[in-house]
């Protein structure tokens, strides 16, 4: 996967964070810390849209949507 250099602004306090975890050796840079977080925070944001949008939906509409035409369908199948 390619990759992307991009500069970034942090407060003083979140920069010592960053650097003790990379003391620690949580994580092995900066650069590795950032990219974790961010692609966490990614993850999670796309688990909470879809609830979000599963949330809008209609559950007796997508019920008979789901049921459309089962009873004539069901004639049809060969019986085993």
């Amino acid at each position: 996967m390619s990759k992307s250099k991009i500069a970034i602004t942090l407060d003083d306090r979140t920069v010592s964070d960053l650097d003790r975890l990379v003391e620690e050796r949580v994580f092995p840079n900066r650069s590795q810390a950032i990219q974790q977080a961010v692609e966490e925070k990614l993850k999670r944001l796309n688990r909470t849209r879809l609830a979000r949008e599963s949330a809008k939906l209609d559950p007796e509409f997508e019920k008979a949507l789901a049921e459309e035409g089962l009873s004539e369908d069901f004639r049809e199948w060969p019986k085993y």
